[in-house]
């Protein structure tokens, strides 16, 4: 069974996205959709990282862009030196 939600994507392009979720009643990740595993370093001991293993209740690939949405004009994301933002007061 897919549980959607809708989520705003910044890659590629912002976007809005319907994705899949992780079931929330699952006993093997309860509801976060993997198990994270730390590992050390087989020399010293030190912590070394952290292996991600999703979940079967859960397939992360399944998204469809519902809507792209649109950029920012260009001259809204020009820098104006006109207008300096530390000028201004805090409130």
């Amino acid at each position: 069974m897919i549980r959607l939600r809708i989520q705003h994507s910044t890659w590629p392009r912002h976007a809005l996205v319907l994705t899949d979720t992780p079931r929330p009643d699952c006993r093997n990740c309860d509801g976060e959709g993997g198990t994270a595993h730390d590992y050390g370093d087989y020399e010293t001991g030190e912590y070394a990282g952290t292996d991600w293993e999703p979940c079967p209740c859960w397939d992360e690939t399944r998204r469809w862009t519902l809507l792209p949405l649109p950029r920012r004009p260009r001259w809204l994301r020009r820098q104006h030196p006109e207008v300096d933002p530390w000028a201004e007061p805090p409130f």
